[in-house]
C-alpha cells in the first residue's frame, strides 16, 4: 500500500457499484469519494451549470489532494468528468471527444469518415409542418433524440402513421435532455457540418437486425485496446435487453472485425485516457456488421461479468487511466468460464409486492453461488412511478450470474427469479407492447 491513499472522486457513485470499485486491484491504495448523487444527476431536467457549481463547492471544500475525477454513467456524468478534469487538472479525455460520442448525429458524421459499418441515417426536422423521414432512410427505422440515455424517447417505427406518432412524442420530450446539452455544445468548437445543428435534434436510422454485441475497451497514450466483447440478447420479439453475456459466442473472425472497426472509430473520435463501450449488430445471414452507438465510458452494467470471468471488474480500467497507468486488463483469471447480467422486466404497469429484504437477498446469493442481485423496486410501488423504465418495459431487478456454461447461467437466473418471489396487482391486461409503444 502506498504511503498516502489517492483520493478518487466518483461522480454518481452508487451502492450497487461500490463493492465492484473496492474489488479492483490495489483498491486499498484509493479512497473513493461520492461526488453528486444519482438523483441530482438524473432527476428530471438537469442544469449543467448548477451541477458544476455543486461539484466545485464540494471539491473546493475538500481538505486534501484531488487526485482523480471519474464516472461510469452517460450524460451529464461523462461531460462533467471532462469539464471538472479541465478545472482541477485531473486526467480525462477531451470534452469534444465526449460530445462526438454522446451526440448521436455528430457521432454518425464522424463514423462515416472511417468505416462503412453503420446504418443509413439522417436528421428529422421536428419543426416542419409535416415531418418526413430523411431521404434514403427506409422503414423499419428507429427515431431517437440526438442525445438520450436508457433508450428513453427511442421508438421503432414501421410506417408513416407510427413515424408521426413517434415524432410527436419526441418533440414533446426532447427538451428534457436537449436543453441541458445545449450548454455543453456551447463549450466546444463544432465543424462546419455541425453548424446550427444544436442539441435538440431528432435522428432517424434504418433498423438493424441480427446479434447485438458490445465491445469494451480503453485508450492509453493514444493506443486503443479492446479488452472484451459481449453478446446482448433481447427478450423474444422485443427491443429490450434480456441479458448481456460474456465472453461473446461469435466466431473469432467476427470478433477480430469488431476490434478493427472499434479501433478505427475511436481514433477518429480522438479519445484518450478513457474507457469506451461500443454497441453493434452482427447479422450472420449476410455477415454484415453495423455500429449502433459509441459510449464514452465503460459499462458499469458489465463490471461483475468481467469479475466473474477475468477476476477484475472493468472499473479497474477507468481508475488506472485516471493515473496514466495502462490497465493491462487480465483474461480468464476469474472463477467462472462465462457470465451474464440479466434484466428481470415486467411489460405492463402494476403495483409490486413481496419485495425481499436485503438479508433475504444475501441468503439467495449465498445459496445459489456466483450470483449478484440488485432489486430496483420497493414494496407497494407502482411500476410507472419508478425511474427504471424505457419506452417499453419496467426493470424489476438486475441479476448477474457466473458459471461454466450458458445452461448454468440460465438455471441460476431462473432460480433467482423464483426465489425473489415478486408479485403484482392492478396489472392491466395486455400491458406494454413489446415492440411499439
Amino acid at each position: 500500500m502506498s504511503a498516502r491513499q489517492k483520493n478518487v472522486f466518483v461522480i454518481g457513485l452508487d451502492e450497487a457499484n461500490l463493492p465492484a470499485m473496492r474489488d479492483i486491484p490495489d483498491a486499498a491504495d484509493y479512497r473513493f469519494h461520492p461526488l453528486l448523487t444519482i438523483e441530482e444527476l438524473q432527476g428530471g431536467e438537469v442544469s449543467v451549470p448548477d451541477l458544476m457549481a455543486k461539484a466545485e463547492k464540494i471539491l473546493d471544500a475538500f481538505d486534501g489532494n484531488i487526485d482523480a475525477i471519474v464516472g461510469y454513467w452517460d450524460f451529464p456524468v461523462s461531460t462533467l468528468v471532462a469539464m471538472l478534469g479541465d478545472r482541477y487538472g485531473t486526467r480525462s479525455t477531451s470534452l469534444e471527444s465526449v460530445v462526438k460520442c454522446e451526440h448521436k448525429y455528430w457521432s454518425r458524421l464522424e463514423q462515416q469518415k472511417v468505416i462503412d459499418e453503420h446504418p443509413r441515417f439522417g436528421r428529422v426536422d421536428l419543426e416542419a409542418a409535416d415531418p418526413r423521414p430523411p431521404e434514403g432512410v427506409r422503414y423499419p427505422m428507429w427515431l431517437k433524440p440526438a442525445l438520450s440515455y436508457s433508450s428513453k424517447l427511442a421508438y421503432s417505427v414501421r410506417d408513416p402513421d407510427e413515424f408521426r406518432a413517434a415524432v410527436a412524442k419526441i418533440k414533446d420530450g426532447i427538451g428534457l435532455v436537449g436543453r441541458p446539452f445545449e450548454h455543453i455544445m456551447d463549450r466546444v468548437e463544432v465543424p462546419e457540418e455541425m453548424a446550427g445543428v444544436g442539441a435538440q435534434v431528432c435522428l432517424a436510422e434504418e433498423a438493424l437486425s441480427g446479434i447485438q454485441v458490445a465491445v469494451e475497451g480503453y485508450v492509453h497514450r493514444g493506443e486503443v485496446t479492446v479488452y472484451g466483447v459481449l453478446d446482448s440478447i433481447n427478450y423474444p420479439d422485443s427491443s429490450c435487453f434480456l441479458r448481456h453475456q460474456y465472453p461473446s459466442t461469435l466466431p473469432e473472425p467476427v470478433v477480430r472485425r469488431l476490434h478493427d472497426v472499434s479501433e478505427r472509430v475511436i481514433r477518429q473520435i480522438g479519445m484518450d485516457s478513457a474507457t469506451f463501450s461500443i454497441e453493434y449488430f452482427y447479422d450472420p445471414g449476410n455477415d454484415e456488421l453495423n455500429l449502433l452507438e459509441i459510449n464514452p465510458r465503460h459499462s458499469q452494467a458489465h463490471a461483475e461479468l468481467f469479475a466473474f470471468v477475468d477476476g477484475v471488474p472493468n472499473h479497474h480500467c477507468m481508475v488506472s487511466l485516471a493515473f496514466d497507468e495502462d490497465p493491462a486488463f487480465p483474461h480468464g483469471k476469474g472463477p467462472c468460464a462465462t457470465s451474464a447480467k440479466w434484466y428481470y422486466r415486467w411489460f405492463s404497469d402494476g403495483v409490486v409486492h413481496d419485495v425481499p429484504t436485503r438479508e433475504e437477498i444475501d441468503r439467495i446469493e449465498r445459496e445459489i453461488g456466483d450470483v449478484r442481485i440488485e432489486v430496483l423496486v420497493e414494496e407497494g410501488q407502482r411500476l410507472s412511478d419508478g425511474g427504471h423504465q424505457d419506452s417499453y418495459s419496467f426493470e424489476l431487478a438486475h441479476i448477474s450470474t457466473g458459471g461454466d456454461s450458458e445452461e448454468e447461467l440460465r438455471s441460476k437466473y431462473d432460480r433467482c427469479v423464483a426465489a425473489l418471489g415478486l408479485t403484482f396487482d392492478e396489472t392491466e391486461p395486455g400491458g406494454r407492447d413489446l415492440t411499439n409503444d
